[in-house]
């Protein structure tokens, strides 16, 4: 075999490897972004827990009278916040 057929087999081999090489990263990267979709899935699931047991937090404070004025002020305009966006569906509903 000449110089240039054995340089040429080596290249040859060195892009096999490199479009092995490749696919293996293609799958990976594919995994990787799968496993963060997930966890992303998950975050979004554990921060809407940590919202929902804030708002029971703050009802249970309320209820017990233990906020103090800025925070029942809060909570209070929160509320209003919360009839006012029922009041504007109902409004909705009825036209």
């Amino acid at each position: 075999m000449s110089k240039t057929e054995q340089h040429l087999k080596r290249i040859q081999t060195k892009v096999q490897d490199l479009v092995k090489q490749q696919v293996s990263l293609l799958k990976e990267n594919q995994s990787l972004r799968d496993e963060l979709r997930t966890r992303e899935e998950k975050n979004s699931l554990y921060e809407q827990q940590l919202a929902d047991l804030r708002q029971q937090s703050e009802i249970w404070k309320y209820s017990l009278g233990t906020m103090d004025e800025r925070e029942k002020k809060a909570f209070e305009k929160r509320i209003s916040g919360f009839i006012k966006e029922i009041d504007r569906c109902i409004a909705m509903l009825g036209s």
